[in-house]
């Protein structure tokens, strides 16, 4: 194998590592996105508090108080996983046009952006062992793991 094969093979071994690193950022970025642009995007969008009373099949129900300004929304949900317990009052924003309620303020946020922090730890692993870029990925990693609990903190 010449020198100009050995070179070409390396930049292509890279190339494809930083393809699978951005692929997986954007998957996760695109995951946690159906979600947070709710909470990050919350202007305009009705506010209020969603007590639980009831849950079942990964989903809790409950009575929802609008906030001033909002509109009252019969027969609200919310995902159990960010619910806490039966009783708990809520800080939450409604998703248009659905009775679904997404988890608001810094816990919401955290738990909206799981997804990116996951591809961000997966992603760290491309990135020190295919790449070689092992500060960059110890950071990558550092922020996913900080991410992750933080929100399972926060909740």
């Amino acid at each position: 194998m010449t020198k100009r094969s050995r070179t070409f093979l390396l930049y292509v071994r890279r190339a494809a590592m930083a393809l699978v690193a951005a692929l997986l950022l954007v998957a996760g970025f695109w995951s946690s996105w159906g979600t947070a642009q709710h909470v990050v995007l919350a202007k305009g969008r009705d506010h209020g508090t969603l007590t639980v009373t009831k849950c079942a099949d990964d989903v809790c129900t409950g009575p929802y108080r609008p906030s001033a300004g909002s509109s009252a929304h019969p027969g609200m949900t919310i995902a159990e996983s960010v619910a806490v317990r039966r009783g708990a009052q809520i800080p939450v924003v409604v998703k248009p046009g659905t009775a679904e309620a997404v988890r608001s303020g810094a816990a919401g946020l955290l738990y909206a952006w799981l997804p990116l922090a996951g591809a961000l730890l997966l992603a760290a692993l491309v990135i020190g062992g295919g790449l070689r870029m092992p500060r960059t990925a110890w950071v990558t990693g550092l922020v996913g793991a900080a991410t992750m609990a933080a929100a399972f903190i926060a909740l």
